[in-house]
């Protein structure tokens, strides 16, 4: 059954049991006020000054102790941080603000109370000698209406009449008089269990106190209910609330409240005579400080060194109306809350909460609110009835009617998860939308209900026969509960004993056991209709509580890892990891369950299959088995089409078995032939029958035509049948270029991937292997391909060819390849580097001949790629073509390439270029190279004419030139010269002295020349050239 009411909302109505069991609470009065917190109830009597505590945690509930209170209490606050209680309380005409510490001492009979005045702590041996409950009186300036403890800090918030004063929560400890932030929770069950059983050590003794630290002013509302959690704080008026965040900060903002103040005053004098009815307003986020309440910060701490800043976060107002059977009197806001989530990577005691929730209620509707990560309205709760009370938890929202106690479900766990978990929400992890909506679960009857509150697993109702007043029931303010939820159990009464009141402990069912009826409730919907959205929602509301417990329990588990009472850890702590491990099991099958939901659903959300298969840990060939086509459908499920084809794309370990892949071919050549070439080429379709793959590939190439990968993909499975003659016509069928194309379009074809430690690790194919052997060109051209459509880098090629065992040859291709195509100035200089060590390598002998003749000799590398330059001409003087070998010669005419070219830096090869001997011309002309290359042409030339002079000239007239042309008479000259005239018979040195001469006459002008000449008594040798030099310049 569902009903849709609200805006926009639904709520779905399911009937499934989340309460378990009831007890009556043995209250000797009719009980007043409840509240309930550290695993103990408190009842006040009506109209009484003593508390009542009983345990939540026993059989029965147990009376713990009772304690007297100096006023009649008219509230009551119990704060998870410090186990306090404070309250509000009226004596003679005055209203009083109360804390109670160390409360549970009273269990043991003593009658020692201390009472004092906020800051003033008690000395002496009345404290430090023994334990004793201690009354702290609260001073106000003004009446306190409302006060909230913060279940984070334990700090203290009071509303007043037009102020919201804020105490912090500080600890005195018998070492340290000192007073210090008790920034951290103190462990609850640490106090409860430790003072119940009567342990009254003082060695570590900590007396709680207060400090007036904040005041608020909001003169333009008026408190009825307020919160506090972690320093979001949030004041409820009759028709408007109000959330804003406080921290600490180096300089004070004060918001000047006075303009408007006077403003609206000036506005309420002229409409003096007209009843004003406020509009709806929603301002969220930074748009909330355009309301019309204005607030100022006043300090008042005096230990505190730190200011405050104040930011805006929601505003709410709503127009008082008819609505529902309600009067326009009886709508007014209740059940303010502040609720805090932490993830399981967090620590509850150092870390702010992950998520902070706000709810507050009217009488027809809730509504609850994400304020962290933007302010976003998470649902609208519209109620059948009347509601009085209303308390969220983790798991549930509990209502109370008149006559009825019922649950809704949450979305906290939703945005909680999506903040532990950045994947959800992507291809990898999925969880149900934070805007689902949400569901009712089957009600509880009971007589004239007029509060609730929840601790754990335990909702605490109270009833009364006769019909409360309005003011009692806003009284009855609203507590935090740890809380889980959950179950049913048959319709109450009032007890025998004739009185018109009871107190009642409910006790939910755990969220597995809710879990499970949930299950079985979707089994309805599964039999008659497989693709109901009422199975779908049903299952996301079972995954969202089964999150909300994990969630819970890691919290647990973290809280108890501070706790003092080992004993009690080492019990529970089995406990709880069998409990979550349970919780995980179930987890995994909601997540399989969902699976199946979206594997056949609408096309909309068929995606979602496949983060929820991955997060139920089936394997693919178990989601298949799930998903294999009705007998009245032949057709699959898109979401498990969507789920398949991701699976067929990744990069995985497993291999499908023969019977498995070939069933895979057969969906996909089916439902969806576009992508059988990919399905194929998968690293887990190793296992694939190629014979009948082959036959479904080729009735495709005959319906759909001829296409480049699939004719690959067969060339593969002929390859795998071992028919290597088909395999090659099959891949003469295309231009190398278009078989390049094709791997480019499946690059899977080539490389399979394996996850390794933490890179993923690729592997060359079968169809890889061979090319190697018989197709070396296509596949160095193909893996170029692959690395500049980055589809491959550069490590993982490298890897490729030496699993090919081609690391000394195809490997060197495919960098002086990478040569010609890459534009990335950093893999350019890389491979130069790496290139130049190979050939420095071969030169040395100290690696072995490659297997293959490179496919690109020098010539063709210099003709075609930019970083190799063409030869020097006086390089052919020094490595005349009959010295070494074919290998030996190609090696060092690419290295003396790379060395003429504009690329190489010098710097890097240098080191390398050491251990190669000059004692050869070869290697002499590498090193001439790079003296050359750094401009240090005098020592070249004086090398180069003691090694080969005969080369002298063709080096002149190619590096002496233009800037440097200086040097033929400045260093050349002289250097022939002085060589001459030791060696007058060498002729080798005459003719280059003549060259040389001839050059100079051409380039320098008579008186240049006339200092030229050296005044050894050969200057007859010089006159030719001196004439011809004059001659020269007269005809300039």
């Amino acid at each position: 059954m569902v009903s849709a009411l609200g805006r926009a909302n639904m709520v779905h109505v399911y009937n499934c049991h989340p309460f378990t069991s009831q007890q009556i609470v043995q209250v000797e009065q009719e009980p007043g006020l409840v509240c309930c917190g550290g695993g103990a109830l408190f009842v006040v009597a009506t109209g009484g000054c003593k508390v009542e505590a009983y345990s939540l945690e026993k059989e029965g509930c147990p009376l713990i102790c009772r304690f007297a209170t100096m006023g009649t209490v008219r509230s009551i606050q119990h704060s998870k941080i410090g186990d306090y209680l404070v309250t509000i309380e009226e004596k003679n005409n005055a209203t009083y603000l109360r804390a109670y510490t160390n409360w549970r001492y009273q269990a043991e009979e003593k009658a020692r109370v201390g009472v004092r005045l906020l800051g003033h702590l008690l000395r002496g041996a009345s404290v430090w000698g023994g334990v004793q409950m201690e009354i702290i009186e609260i001073p106000l300036a003004e009446r306190p209406v409302a006060m909230a403890c913060c279940s984070i800090s334990g700090d203290l918030l009071v509303g007043c009449e037009n102020t919201l004063v804020l105490f912090t929560l500080r600890r005195q400890n018998q070492q340290n008089l000192g007073q210090q932030n008790l920034q951290s929770p103190w462990p609850n069950t640490q106090q409860s269990c430790s003072q119940s059983q009567g342990q009254t050590s003082t060695q570590n003794l900590s007396v709680l106190d207060f400090e007036r630290s904040v005041i608020l002013h909001l003169p333009k509302m008026t408190p009825k209910q307020v919160a506090l959690c972690g320093g979001y704080v949030a004041v409820q008026g009759e028709l408007e609330v109000l959330v804003l965040k406080l921290e600490a900060a180096l300089m004070p903002v004060t918001i000047d409240p006075s303009s408007e103040t006077s403003k609206n005053a000036d506005f309420l004098e002229e409409q003096g005579d007209f009843l004003l009815v406020p509009r709806h307003q929603e301002l969220l986020g930074n748009r909330a400080k355009d309301c019309d309440i204005p607030v100022s910060i006043e300090k008042t701490g005096l230990e505190d060194r730190g200011q405050y800043t104040l930011s805006y976060i929601l505003f709410r107002r709503f127009s008082p109306e008819f609505f529902q059977g309600c009067s326009v009197e009886e709508m007014h806001l209740h059940s303010l809350q502040l609720y805090s989530m932490f993830t399981s990577n967090q620590s509850a005691s150092q870390d702010e909460p992950a998520c902070v929730f706000c709810f507050f209620s009217l009488p027809t509707a809730g509504y609850l609110y994400s304020l962290k990560g933007g302010v976003e309205l998470l649902s609208a709760y519209q109620y059948p009835e009347k509601v009085l009370q209303a308390v969220l938890t983790d798991h549930l929202l509990h209502v109370i009617t008149k006559s009825a106690l019922q649950c809704f479900t949450v979305r906290c766990a939703a945005v909680a998860a999506r903040i532990e978990d950045p994947y959800i929400d992507t291809t990898m992890k999925a969880c149900p939308p934070c805007s689902l909506e949400v569901c009712a679960l089957r009600m509880q009857l009971f007589i004239g209900l007029r509060s609730v509150c929840v601790y754990g697993r335990h909702v605490v109702l109270l009833s009364a026969a006769d019909t409360e007043t309005p003011e009692e029931t806003e009284r009855s303010t609203p507590r935090r509960g740890l809380s889980r939820k959950w179950t049913i159990s048959s319709p109450k009464e009032t007890s025998s004993a004739g009185h018109g009141w009871n107190l009642y402990v409910v006790d939910t069912v755990s969220p597995l056991t809710l879990y499970q009826e949930m299950v079985e409730y979707s089994q309805r919907y599964a039999e008659t209709n497989p693709q109901a959205q009422s199975l779908r929602h049903l299952l996301s509301e079972a995954h969202l509580l089964l999150r909300a417990s994990l969630l819970q329990t890691s919290e647990q588990q973290q809280s108890s890892g501070s706790d003092a009472a080992e004993s009690l850890q080492t019990h529970s702590g089995g406990a709880a990891q069998s409990d979550r491990q349970e919780l995980e099991e179930a987890f995994r099958q909601n997540c399989a369950q969902l699976g199946d939901c979206f594997s056949r659903g609408s096309q909309k959300d068929c995606h979602l299959a496949l983060p929820y298969y991955r997060m139920s840990g089936l394997s693919v060939i178990e989601v298949m088995s799930r998903n294999r086509p009705l007998p009245s459908s032949l057709h699959y499920g898109p979401g498990f089409l969507f789920y398949l084809k991701h699976y067929m794309l990744e990069e995985v370990d497993q291999s499908l078995g023969q019977e498995a892949a070939d069933e895979v071919v057969d969906i996909f050549s089916q439902s969806e032939p576009s992508m059988i070439v990919s399905v194929c080429a998968s690293p887990c379709m190793i296992n694939v029958n190629p014979a009948r793959t082959l036959q479904i590939l080729q009735h495709m190439e005959d319906t759909a035509g001829v296409s480049v990968p699939l004719t690959i993909t067969m060339a593969t499975m002929m390859l795998r049948l071992g028919n290597v003659p088909q395999f090659t016509e099959l891949l003469e069928r295309h231009a190398e270029m278009l078989l390049v194309y094709g791997f480019i379009e499946e690059p899977r074809l080539l490389l399979h991937g394996r996850r390794g430690d933490q890179h993923m690790q690729i592997h060359p194919t079968t169809l890889a292997r061979q090319l190697a052997n018989s197709q070396a060109g296509l596949l160095v051209a193909a893996m170029v391909a692959l690395h500049e459509n980055n589809k491959v880098q550069l490590e993982q090629a490298d890897h490729i060819f030496k699993e090919l065992g081609c690391e000394n040859s195809l490997q060197v291709d495919f960098w002086e390849a990478m040569l010609m195509a890459s534009s990335q100035d950093a893999v350019i200089q890389e491979l130069l580097f790496r290139v130049a060590s190979v050939y420095i390598d071969r030169l040395t002998n100290s690696v072995a001949a490659p297997k293959h003749k490179s496919l690109k000799s020098s010539d063709d590398l210099i003709n075609s790629c930019s970083h190799y330059g063409a030869l020097y001409p006086w390089l052919t003087v020094l490595n005349p073509a009959h010295t070494t070998n074919s290998q030996h010669q190609e090696a060092l005419h690419k290295l003396q390439s790379l060395l003429c070219g504009p690329s190489l830096s010098l710097g890097s090869v240098v080191p390398l270029l050491e251990q190669l001997s000059e004692e050869t011309l070869w290697g002499f002309s590498l090193h001439l190279l790079c003296t050359t290359r750094r401009g240090q042409y005098s020592s070249s030339i004086e090398q180069l004419l003691d090694r080969c002079p005969q080369a002298i000239i063709a080096y002149a007239n190619h590096q002496l030139q233009d800037k440097h042309m200086a040097l033929w008479w400045q260093k050349l000259l002289p250097e022939l010269c002085n060589r001459t005239r030791a060696a007058s018979d060498n002729r080798i040195l005459l003719g280059a002295l003549k060259e040389t001469l001839v050059v100079v006459a051409m380039e320098t002008s008579p008186a240049e020349f006339l200092e030229l000449i050296p005044d050894d008594g050969t200057a007859s040798y010089f006159l030719p050239h001196l004439l011809t030099c004059s001659q020269r310049h007269f005809l300039a």
